[in-house]
């Protein structure tokens, strides 16, 4: 059964909210993260990735980022002001994205669901990554960054959910620079334990984004029970903050790929060599329209690829349920033999664009030179993850994109 529990959220004003929510600490290199908070001194961005206000020659894994980070929560509490609402609650956050809406319930999440598999992952973590996100929130004390976990709807949850929009006033209603609408609303006490009661029929959550934050904050709590001589489990560093969202709501964009150079190949030779797997022919499709098809752009034309049914048969009867994806195909059947690309975690010759960024971001590559070729993929769906998730397994590496992202800043959660 799955645990979820009301807290305390530290969170903005009303007339400040805008100013600090910012996007995702990890959406942005350290350039485009001072660009993003300019001159706003509230911008949350001075929390979560602190390097900004210091030199560019110090370390962003360092000791004085970390501090810096305390420092930036802390003047930010004052300045905003943050304030840590007196009683703990439930969250409703919806956003609203072309025209799309998704609305999840902000809550605390327990560590110990999440190192027992009941909360399931679907991604490896990087080291590196989880000791940065370690480190700044045993520093800080507080998890500034929400995970994003899906589940399979549950009917009374999503009456709830209706309920409160309708009968409540939302705490927050704004449209970010980048178009989507974010709206925040406190869910009434008298729901509280009947939300408790449903989630504990549910047996597994799904880490759909986020799985080096939710990795860090089991790394803290660890590290923060180790201080604590009277350590009893009902701390706050018990659990991390997360936005829980029904699976049937959410948007799965593709991860596309770009190879840098044709493996010592011509045009002509590559194009032969791609054929021995699949059928190609010239396309206006830039993007595939099912599942099981590749578009390909090269020397400034794209291409549509089919798997052939040798190719086909071979990933369909794979034990595994991620060699069946198309990110897999792809791997398996032209990345690796014909390019070359052994292990796309590792190999230098490989970059994933976000399927945010569109096909025009392709494009731009191969026509600027810096790439080679491109692959516009199908998007993996959100069963797709589960599957992955129920089997034990994780999925290839940069498969799924979500969007739209939560906001930091909003709803912090103090440990």
């Amino acid at each position: 059964m799955a645990l979820i529990r009301p807290f305390n959220a530290l969170r903005p004003t009303k007339e400040n909210a805008f100013k600090v929510a910012s996007v995702p600490y990890d959406v942005v290199n350290r350039q485009e993260a001072k660009e993003s908070a300019g001159n706003n001194p509230l911008n949350y961005l001075r929390v979560t990735r602190s390097e900004i206000e210091l030199p560019d020659n110090i370390d962003a894994y360092s000791k004085e980022v970390y501090q810096k980070a305390k420092e930036n929560l802390d003047r930010l509490i004052k300045d905003a002001p943050l304030k840590k609402d007196s009683k703990p609650a439930f969250y409703l956050y919806r956003l609203i994205m072309d025209g799309r809406s998704q609305t999840g319930i902000c809550a605390t999440f327990s560590v110990e669901d999440y190192d027992n598999d009941v909360i399931l992952k679907h991604e490896k973590t990087r080291k590196v990554k989880e000791d940065d996100r370690t480190n700044h929130i045993v520093t800080t004390k507080a998890q500034t960054g929400i995970v994003f976990l899906t589940y399979r709807s549950v009917k009374q949850v999503n009456e709830i959910v209706d309920k409160t929009i309708k009968e409540e006033k939302p705490e927050y209603d704004f449209t970010a620079t980048d178009g989507i609408q974010h709206t925040v609303w406190i869910v009434h006490e008298k729901y509280n334990q009947q939300i408790i009661d449903e989630f504990k029929k549910v047996k597994y959550l799904y880490i759909a984004d986020g799985h080096h934050r939710a990795k860090s904050a089991s790394r803290a709590c660890e590290e923060m029970k180790k201080l604590n001589p009277n350590h009893n489990g009902d701390e706050e560093y018990n659990y991390f903050v997360s936005v829980l969202f029904p699976a049937d709501q959410l948007k799965i964009l593709p991860y596309n790929r770009v190879v840098f150079d044709l493996n010592g190949m011509s045009k002509e030779e590559f194009l032969k060599k791609i054929k021995e797997g699949f059928e190609i022919e010239k396309t206006n499709s830039k993007e595939p329209g099912k599942k099981r098809l590749f578009s390909m752009y090269l020397d400034k034309e794209w291409y549509l690829l089919k798997p052939k049914d040798f190719v086909i048969q071979k990933a369909g009867s794979a034990k595994s349920v991620g060699e069946k994806l198309d990110v897999s195909i792809l791997q398996s059947f032209l990345l690796n033999p014909v390019l070359g690309i052994d292990d796309p975690r590792t190999n230098d010759r490989i970059d994933f664009i976000g399927g945010i960024r569109g096909t025009k971001e392709l494009e731009k590559l191969v026509d600027g030179g810096k790439a080679a070729v491109a692959f516009s993929l199908y998007p993996v769906s959100v069963d797709d993850l589960m599957n992955i998730s129920d089997a034990g397994e994780v999925m290839p590496p940069k498969s799924t994109w979500f969007e739209p992202k939560l906001r930091d800043g909003l709803l912090t959660h103090l440990i």
